[in-house]
């Protein structure tokens, strides 16, 4: 079974605390969470609580994936306490960390960023470029798997990375199921942009998502923006500003986005050749399949079926 011990500091979030555990923890047995602090003693939170743990350091030791969740008091100098660095050194070479959010902090004082890619929250973008300008920092996605080292954004981009190491770890069915028992989306691309400074727009009957709905039970056919807005009954531009505003980025970006993910499922989970997934989900020719695929997660379908195939 594969141990997640997620390391709970001063001033965490509880929400973001809590995530690993509902993923991970949904997974049927596939893994075995554990939370635990720099010395086995409460911290507070960044709510009207402390919380207390059952484990201290020691378990980090035994960790396959350490997961650090953001808290309220980011490193002033970009520096580890005592306490923390000798946490840190009990985690074993080798072993996959991720964070949310602030935790990003940690990972960088710790030297793990350096010249690797990397993501935190984009309202400190900023400051983490000040503490640390030897990391690639990329505050417009919403996470980055750079292999054994995995960042993301704030709060619920938490559960997207959770849900990428499921897929990575056990393929997009197990994820799929993960996500619909948590009642969470089971896929936004790690490169979506994050959420910056965009004003919630003003609330209608006419929204979009009646229309999503229907382009995703359409994936296999040719959809033009033209099309979409036809059914949604406005004109085109309205319809790309609307959509836009209420789901982040193009529809044209987001058809795309539904389609690899959807192609990503039957490379997984089927035996169709290349050139009848890319049919299945509204590519043209399996080349095109291959353009987007490389673009989104940087592999092949082959090479993608291969590894996925390979895990289950």
């Amino acid at each position: 079974m594969h141990r997640v011990v997620v390391l709970a500091l001063e001033g965490v979030y509880p929400f973001e605390l809590g995530i690993p555990k509902r993923i991970f923890g949904a997974a049927d047995g596939r893994y075995d969470v554990l939370t635990c602090t720099v010395d086995g003693r409460p911290v507070r939170s960044d709510a009207d609580f402390d919380i207390a743990v059952r484990h201290g350091p020691e378990v980090l030791g035994t960790a396959d994936t350490v997961v650090i969740p953001p808290f309220d008091m980011a490193l002033a100098n970009g520096e580890l306490s005592d306490p923390l660095s000798g946490a840190l050194a009990l985690v074993r070479p080798g072993t996959r960390i991720v964070s949310i959010c602030t935790g990003a902090f940690v990972l960088a004082a710790a030297g793990l960023l350096d010249g690797r890619p990397a993501t935190t929250h984009w309202a400190l973008a900023d400051r983490f470029r000040r503490l640390f300008p030897r990391v690639a920092l990329d505050p417009d996605v919403l996470f980055i798997d750079d292999g054994d080292v995995l960042t993301s954004a704030g709060a619920a981009s938490g559960v997207d990375v959770c849900l990428h190491v499921v897929r990575s770890d056990h393929g997009s069915e197990v994820a799929n199921w993960v996500a619909r028992v948590c009642v969470v989306p089971p896929w936004r691309d790690g490169g979506q942009a994050q959420y910056i400074e965009q004003p919630v727009p003003e609330p209608s009957g006419a929204g979009t998502a009646a229309t999503r709905q229907w382009a995703l039970e359409r994936l296999h056919s040719p959809l033009a923006l033209a099309d979409l807005a036809a059914h949604a009954r406005m004109s085109m531009r309205t319809f790309a500003r609307r959509f836009r505003d209420e789901v982040g980025v193009s529809p044209g970006r987001w058809l795309i986005q539904q389609r690899v993910s959807k192609a990503r499922h039957l490379l997984e989970s089927s035996d169709l050749g290349i050139d009848q997934v890319a049919e299945q989900v509204g590519f043209a020719t399996a080349t095109s399949l291959r353009q987007h695929m490389h673009a989104a997660i940087g592999v092949s379908p082959l090479a993608y079926r291969r590894t996925f195939r390979a895990t289950r």
